[in-house]
């Protein structure tokens, strides 16, 4: 619900039962905005504007809601209005929702195929701005157990080193892994440390007894199996 000329219009000004945390209230969280909800986060706008004018600044910064969820603070704090102690409120709350969702993801998520796994993983890695490797442990029957990130940079086979993640393996009792990795750039086609990294993986799993099922490349909103494509 977007008020109107809600820059010169403080909360105070707006009707009691029209205000974010009353309409909560009586109506429940899943009838506000996300404008409304930031807001809420928010509590108080400035000087200049009132709070709801500060969320709609904030939800224009980032082009698209799910772009919130690798926001960092500096990011946050560059917003005018928005200091250290409100930007940490809505990162506090963007990473609960963030763990919320995750945890209803992760039980009992069977990875059957590569559009499984790649599924499993996209929205939370299509759009971020470094690559990212991850691992997804699995179980005897295919559903994971665990997700890490291992490594935060650019890829290659000297810093992604099989023990730090056969570790893991080993210390979950996995039975088999699925690594994956972003491409910022958006396209998800592999690169020769990508085919590198993947053999080494291999060849370590192969002899600890632990299978790596696939290697899944996330692009835009589009992936790579180099399991389909021949590489493993």
């Amino acid at each position: 619900m977007i008020m109107p000329n809600d820059q010169a219009m403080m909360i105070r000004d707006v009707h009691i039962a029209d205000r974010p945390r009353e309409r909560l209230i009586k109506q429940g969280a899943v009838s506000l905005s996300n404008q409304e909800l930031i807001a809420i986060l928010l509590r108080t706008g400035t000087r200049e504007e009132s709070v709801l004018h500060l969320a709609n600044r904030v939800l224009k910064q980032f082009e698209h809601l799910h772009e919130l969820k690798h926001a960092a603070i500096e990011e946050m704090t560059a917003i005018n209005g928005i200091g250290e102690a409100k930007a940490v409120q809505l990162l506090a709350a963007i990473e609960l929702g963030r763990r919320l969702a995750s945890k209803q993801t992760d039980e009992r998520f069977t990875i059957r195929s590569p559009k499984d796994a790649a599924t499993y993983l996209m929205d939370d890695m299509t759009s971020l701005k470094q690559e990212h490797f991850v691992c997804l442990f699995l179980n005897i029957k295919n559903q994971v157990m665990h997700r890490q990130t291992i490594f935060v940079g650019s890829l290659n086979a000297s810093i992604v080193h099989p023990r730090e993640i056969f570790r893991e393996a080993v210390r979950r009792s996995t039975a088999s892994i699925v690594c994956a990795h972003n491409h910022p750039s958006g396209n998800p086609a592999p690169s020769p440390e990508d085919i590198d990294v993947t053999k080494r993986l291999m060849e370590a799993g192969s002899i600890i007894g632990i299978e790596l099922l696939d290697h899944i490349i996330i692009g835009d909103h589009q992936f790579t199996s180099l399991k389909e494509k021949g590489f493993m």
